[in-house]
């Protein structure tokens, strides 16, 4: 009951399709959420809705396309988000806070870690922190894809045990169930694979801007970092705790993956990587199979100018990305040992470490 769940509302679950907020799906939420807190669950919610909530109050006909447009009405709405959340939430005598979050906070490793204690102390006086993008300086036209990858993400820095993605469709379909009356709900996923990738449809809303698509990349995310999540939709009472106890009406994505520290999740989600690695299947098989260090001998193709400590991502002989890791060569150096036993690298280049990565410095994705 200790294990903390991160729940994600968009925009098409908490706005009418006009515009403004939809006050009683808000209301039906929060008797959900207040129910799993007073049950002793740990839990965030990550919200869109922002810009649906402002654009009508603040005075446009329909809602707006331009980027400055989108953050004068999310500056609207946002306020209007929080109020009608705490007003929903004060007959459960539950307080919430109000974190606002963006891209840029997740690349900066301190930043982040000041929003995670922020984020521990709010827990731990039992105020249930609701979050959602800073649209007002984010300048990326999607972003967090409709704050799916965002609480993905929020799920891995807190530890959860859960991440429940709530939308309007009862899971993943093997086709749109909305044009394929042959289609199949998949109960459970063990892998995301790229025939999973595949069958994900596009946005199924006007209001919002995340379809299955970003909801299926975000478990992904999330599942890399030890969550495991649920795409689903809940519209009746004990439709939330029915899908925590794994009988929700969804898709499950399962993960036995171990959770990511601050460190490995800035280094796998947030570094700007600033050049590659090419290295040989046995190398392939010592980082991602057998935990082991990144040595030269594995190493096949360098691309890019990069130093001691930058971040550099890691491509098995076929090219594909399956990491990325801090390096201590210069970019030169590895050039000249690629494919060289230790000694023979020692007699040629000086370098801090005989690794090119170390396993401790490295992720695999």
């Amino acid at each position: 009951m200790e294990e903390r769940i991160v729940i994600k509302i968009g925009s098409s679950s908490l706005t009418s399709e006009e515009g403004g907020l939809n006050r009683d799906q808000i209301a039906y939420f929060a008797a959900e959420l207040s129910a799993l807190h007073q049950a002793g669950h740990p839990l965030l919610l990550v919200t869109s809705g922002a810009v649906a909530a402002g654009f009508r109050r603040i005075g446009y006909a329909a809602r707006p396309k331009l980027v400055h447009e989108k953050q004068a009405a999310a500056a609207v709405g946002q306020a209007l988000l929080m109020q009608a959340y705490q007003e929903a939430f004060a007959s459960s005598g539950i307080g919430v806070a109000q974190l606002l979050l963006t891209r840029a906070d997740f690349s900066n490793r301190r930043r982040i870690q000041n929003a995670l204690m922020t984020i521990e102390e709010l827990l731990s006086q039992r105020v249930l922190p609701i979050i959602n993008e800073n649209d007002t300086v984010a300048t990326d036209e999607l972003k967090f894809g409709d704050n799916d990858t965002l609480s993905a993400l929020v799920g891995n820095l807190v530890r959860a045990r859960q991440l429940m993605i709530l939308t309007d469709m009862d899971g993943l379909y093997t086709a749109d169930p909305r044009k394929d009356a042959s289609a199949v709900r998949i109960a459970r996923v063990e892998q995301i694979s790229e025939d999973i990738m595949a069958i994900a449809g596009g946005a199924g809303s006007a209001v919002g801007t995340g379809g299955m698509r970003s909801k299926i990349e975000a478990a992904r995310i999330a599942m890399r970092g030890g969550v495991s999540t649920f795409i689903g939709r809940a519209s009746e009472p004990g439709d939330l705790l029915s899908a925590v106890r794994g009988s929700g009406k969804g898709t499950y994505f399962d993960t036995s993956l171990h959770s990511l520290s601050v460190k490995k999740q800035w280094l796998g989600f947030h570094s700007t990587p600033r050049g590659k690695i090419r290295i040989d299947e046995g190398a392939v098989t010592a980082l991602t199979v057998r935990g082991k260090s990144l040595l030269p001998a594995g190493i096949q193709v360098v691309e890019g100018e990069f130093h001691p400590g930058d971040v550099v991502e890691v491509m098995d002989p076929s090219g594909n990305v399956i990491g990325r890791g801090v390096v201590n060569y210069e970019s030169w150096q590895i050039q000249a040992v690629a494919g060289l036993g230790t000694d023979e690298v020692a007699r040629r280049v000086e370098v801090a470490r005989i690794e090119v990565i170390h396993r401790d410095e490295w992720v695999t994705l």
